[in-house]
């Protein structure tokens, strides 16, 4: 029986890479994958896949009204696809997290998902908070904070270095506007 999964982490816990290599082993069995990730990021190599070691991939990009089952299945129609693989999945709509499971359930097609769970205000996003509703596996994946303790929170900072507390819910970037901290660390960070 094909699943929904969802991989979560803070920034910098190597999803991307973790995907990309699921990716290659299903490519290398002569099996294929939709790739999918968010189409709001426009930083260089918009539209790929792209961990910080260096691995990439062309990818389907998804905004908030992408019918993401349909497409899938257009393209399975042509020939089969063995896996969808969703990067940046905090991004999601929950309509579309609901179509992730229907390709599961319904299609047969096992769907991971590869994304954020909390925001840089310790809020969950719209996809994760779906995700980890109705997901049929959760997998938290790992980073580390600078004091040796698992990195949970996402702490924003502006072109100084500070921590910033307000604003928009998505803002583009990586480590130059984000660092990945215990929460220990990200509260303290916050206070001052």
């Amino acid at each position: 029986m094909a699943k929904l999964y969802f991989y979560y982490a803070s920034m910098n816990a190597g999803k991307s890479s973790t995907l990309l290599q699921a990716a290659f082993n299903y490519g290398e069995r002569d099996m294929r994958v939709s790739l999918w990730t968010a189409a709001l990021d426009d930083r260089p190599g918009f539209g790929a896949i792209s961990s910080r070691i260096g691995l990439a991939s062309d990818a389907h990009r998804y905004e908030a009204g992408t019918d993401i089952a349909s497409r899938v299945l257009e393209d399975h129609a042509e020939a089969p696809i063995a896996c969808v693989l969703v990067d940046e999945a905090q991004f999601l709509t929950r309509a579309q997290v609901w179509q992730c499971a229907r390709l599961a359930d319904e299609a047969g097609i096992p769907v991971l998902c590869y994304g954020l769970r909390t925001d840089f205000q310790g809020e969950l996003f719209e996809g994760s908070a779906a995700l980890l509703g109705i997901a049929d596996s959760l997998v938290e994946l790992k980073a580390v904070c600078h004091c040796g303790r698992k990195a949970t929170m996402n702490l924003r900072v502006d072109e100084r270095g500070r921590a910033v507390s307000q604003g928009a819910q998505t803002e583009i970037g990586g480590n130059d506007r984000y660092v990945a901290l215990c929460r220990k660390h990200f509260s303290e960070a916050l206070a001052g």
